[in-house]
């Protein structure tokens, strides 16, 4: 049984993914901005309705571990914002905004985490096949897109910097996955994935794929994007 937080579980992949976390016995610190989201709570079901782009959010994650965990085994960044128009149209707030989720919360919530992870811990990024080099982008993502590129490159770099720590640090960067945020942003688009099946690939890695695995981008599609 491990100790696992993850964010943006309000729907989606995030979602899927707390279900089949808990199905299979683990102690799950969900993340999210809704409220009333989870209607059953089973004992192993933690729950902190909180913006994690704000400092009082991420000293109520700290409260929480410290107070009823003391220890992490596995933090999954699946929170994520896109905003979809043109380029010419996009503002420098459509990019924070993006950003803020994207990169700076990942940054801020690992940064305060680290002192609860250990020898064995793994941080997960999910990131986006739009945020890959030389992969086929998609026009109206240029914030989305960026900022999936730019958690690549710090999880890569966390690698690097605590590879002595025996702490793991991947990113998963994700194909086209029916949720109601691709939905959102292209309603014709149909993804041959869906989020349950996606949440049992990504918890299946978050608990092992760091035995073989660090500082490495991990390309999730069996399509484009």
């Amino acid at each position: 049984m491990k100790n696992i937080i993850v964010t943006g579980t309000s729907r989606g992949i995030g979602f899927a993914l707390v279900q089949t976390l808990l199905a299979q016995g683990h102690q799950v610190l969900a993340i999210t901005r809704q409220k009333n989201i989870f209607k059953t709570k089973p004992k192993n079901l933690h729950v902190l309705e909180i913006e994690i782009t704000e400092n009082k959010g991420l000293e109520e994650v700290v409260n929480f571990v410290s107070t009823n965990w003391k220890n992490v085994d596995v933090l999954i960044h699946n929170a994520g914002r896109l905003v979809h128009k043109p380029f010419f149209k996009t503002t420098t707030n459509d990019f924070l905004e993006v950003y803020k989720v994207n990169v700076f919360a990942v940054a801020e919530l690992t940064r305060v985490i680290i002192p609860f992870l250990h020898k064995g811990s793994h941080v997960v990024a999910i990131s986006s096949m739009g945020g890959i080099q030389g992969s086929m982008k998609f026009a109206g993502l240029s914030a989305y897109s960026s900022s999936k590129g730019a958690i690549i490159t710090l999880m890569e770099l966390l690698a690097e910097e605590y590879k002595n720590s025996g702490i793991s640090f991947n990113t998963l960067a994700l194909g086209a996955v029916q949720t109601e945020m691709l939905n959102e942003a292209f309603p014709d688009y149909k993804a041959p994935i869906t989020a349950s099946e996606m949440a049992d690939y990504i918890a299946q890695f978050s608990l092992t794929g760091n035995k073989i695995y660090n500082g490495k981008v991990m390309q999730v599609s069996n399509s484009t994007p």
